[in-house]
């Protein structure tokens, strides 16, 4: 790796980002927050990378999903635990399919920034700076709301170290206890919509009830009634990013204390661009969104230069198309990918290729959409012989009206009875929960012919 400085990517181009009118103030605070404690910790994102690593090799499978973009107004103990409690559910039912164990990153303690299609938005004639999330600016269409406030970091940092307490207290408190967190899936599969989830839910009934009558239980193994559980966001405000690195300790190498994994977004992924420039020289995992724009060429550079040492675990290609554009842009990359030797997790981001306007005006994710892309991402995979390593969803624990179908039907009329989102329409926990019942039986299918395969060579 050429010289690296956490601040050299000042000196490439930047882009999405905002320009911020105080500069004296954005001083102080970038001073501020370097003095602080960082977020996550050195240890916690190399037992990470390795959890990865294993993905990359199809021995885990990864389950990213949160918010488009966490808000303070929104900020509550009861949201945070609502998301928790159904990634929960969806690591268990992946599980079941995969057969593996489900790394699980939440979109949490720090996804609040946003990069947006224009600088700009028009209402009534007025032109206003567009809002690009709450650690930038504020959401109210006004004048001041709209002005980047540097401060506004001060408070991203206490509510990201507070929501992480509050995760880590879920994680290890026995609140994530495999047998609760199955009775939270059969609540699911009690109603009537979701009859054809509820045979693989009782046989993980079944499979729990085995391992409690063979003396497996939370008081002889309580590794059963606790999970690793880690947190992710796009860094986008490098000067943020920039205040939390640290030096690792024990490796003496720099760490974005921000979060366990941070990710360059689809917009902001430029080889000689600022993004790139910072996230190269940190040890996280590190993600890339990958869009139909992004060429072979390019990709294999981003690749050179975010993991030149191959480290497995380190590189995560978030494939995001649409549905119906998979197999037109995932088999060239895959073969680049091939062709560097490099150690990958793809994994596929089925929301931000399937954003529509509704006839009502409303901004959403049709489900079957969604699920098309999940569907198109696994047979392309197939039929190239390589590993789909994850899934990355955009979901929420509350009950929201934000993207049509699903086991409730949801329609476009009903977007408005519960339609919260600032960003981008996010699945609600019915949602997110049948999504990942119908993953479970891809992943389930693709282990089939491995199952016969391997059968036969017994034979």
């Amino acid at each position: 790796m050429s010289e690296w400085t956490k601040s050299g990517w000042r000196d490439k181009p930047r882009i999405q980002m905002p320009d911020y009118p105080d500069k004296e103030a954005l001083a102080r605070v970038e001073a501020q927050l370097a003095s602080f404690p960082p977020l996550v910790f050195a240890g916690e994102t190399r037992k990470l990378k390795a959890e990865l690593a294993a993905a990359a090799r199809g021995e885990a499978f990864l389950l990213q999903g949160g918010d488009c973009a966490e808000s303070f107004a929104e900020f509550s103990a009861d949201n945070i635990r609502d998301t928790f409690k159904v990634l929960l559910q969806m690591a268990m039912v992946l599980t079941w399919g995969a057969k593996v164990p489900v790394v699980k990153v939440g979109r949490m303690a720090g996804q609040m920034a946003k990069p947006r299609s224009s600088p700009t938005e028009v209402v009534n004639g007025v032109e206003l700076p567009s809002y690009r999330g709450d650690i930038i600016n504020g959401f109210e269409f006004t004048p001041e709301a709209r002005t980047p406030d540097p401060n506004r970091m001060l408070q991203a940092y206490t509510q990201s170290a507070a929501t992480l307490n509050l995760l880590r207290a879920f994680s290890t408190g026995g609140f994530a206890d495999l047998h609760r967190v199955h009775a939270w899936t059969l609540g699911f599969t009690k109603s009537a919509e979701a009859a054809r989830y509820r045979d693989m839910a009782n046989r993980i009934a079944d499979a729990l009830d085995f391992m409690t009558a063979a003396g497996i239980t939370p008081e002889n193994n309580p590794e059963i009634t606790s999970v690793d559980f880690y947190t992710s966001h796009e860094a986008l405000l490098l000067e943020y990013e920039e205040a939390l690195c640290r030096i690792d300790s024990t490796t003496g190498k720099p760490v974005a204390g921000s979060g366990h994994m941070i990710w360059i977004g689809d917009r902001t992924r430029q080889p000689d661009g600022a993004h790139v420039e910072f996230a190269r020289g940190v040890q996280n995992p590190i993600g890339l969104k990958c869009g139909p724009s992004l060429t072979t060429d390019d990709l294999k550079r981003l690749i050179e230069k975010l993991n030149p040492e191959n480290e497995p675990g380190r590189l995560t290609l978030i494939a995001r198309f649409g549905a119906g554009k998979v197999g037109e842009h995932l088999p060239r990359l895959i073969r680049a990918v091939q062709e560097e030797g490099a150690v990958v997790v793809w994994s596929c981001d089925p929301m931000h290729g399937n954003t529509i306007k509704s006839a009502t005006g409303y901004k959403t994710r049709p489900f079957e959409a969604v699920l098309r892309e999940v569907r198109e991402f696994f047979a392309v995979h197939q039929a190239e012989g390589t590993i789909p390593g994850g899934v990355h969803f955009e979901m929420t624990g509350r009950d929201v009206t934000e993207c049509t179908g699903g086991v409730r039907a949801l329609t476009d009329e009903d977007l408005s009875d519960r339609y919260h989102t600032a960003c981008d329409p996010r699945l609600n926990a019915s949602q997110a929960l049948e999504l990942a019942f119908l993953v479970a039986e891809e992943l389930s299918n693709l282990r089939k012919p491995r199952q016969q395969a391997a059968g036969g060579a017994g034979a």
